[in-house]
């Protein structure tokens, strides 16, 4: 199997503090799973300036200055995190072979990358990224968090457990996703319904 062309999708809204931090952790992540082999050097982190009003298009475009594996687009306005990260995925569809869509914040583990790739290379075209225990959370926020997914499944959706948006998907999964014409966008409720073969892999 050849080595598959991998972009990292990563929707930015006012993140002028955050982007320092977790932009070199992106690169470094892409640089080693190129050295593993499991990924091309073509293989690029694109960051989606989502009319952000502080200095996040300034560096991202300051990144891209410095190094060919970052990219960026910029929305004419703020559209929400949904569409930045849609925006992104369309972007990207036709120029490599993968994507892996994740937020800014870090708070997702970005190691869980290597086994996601892998999972791709094993024949699945989707890997949902789910956390494992929500142990740092509030009472509150997993309380909250916890009954959103079972109330969405009770109404029908078919969502998968504490995952949101950090997935990967193969290229023909976003030919088939480009299809939907969809104004409100809940992309964790969306993927499931194109089909294809899928896994999960954990996180803490």
């Amino acid at each position: 199997m050849s080595k598959p062309v991998l972009w990292i999708v990563i929707p930015c809204y006012n993140e002028e503090q955050v982007l320092p931090i977790t932009a070199p952790m992106f690169l470094e992540k892409i640089h080693s799973l190129t050295a593993q082999g499991l990924v091309s050097d073509k293989s690029r982190v694109l960051f989606v300036n989502d009319g952000s009003r502080d200095k996040t298009w300034e560096l991202i475009q300051g990144f891209a200055a410095q190094d060919e594996h970052y990219i960026g687009i910029s929305q004419s306005r703020n559209r929400g995190h949904q569409n930045a990260v849609l925006a992104g995925l369309m972007e990207a569809k036709s120029r490599c072979d993968i994507t892996i869509s994740i937020d800014c914040d870090g708070q997702d583990d970005i190691n869980a990358m290597d086994a996601m790739v892998d999972a791709y290379r094993d024949g699945c075209d989707v890997v949902y990224g789910v956390r494992s225990k929500r142990e740092t959370d509030t009472f509150f926020k997993r309380f909250t968090a916890e009954s959103f997914y079972k109330i969405l499944n009770a109404m029908g959706a078919e969502v998968v457990f504490n995952h949101a948006d950090y997935r990967l998907m193969s290229a023909r999964v976003l030919e088939e996703f480009a299809k939907f014409r969809e104004v409100n966008l809940f992309l964790r409720g969306m993927v499931p319904l194109v089909g294809f073969k899928s896994t999960c892999v954990t996180y803490e």
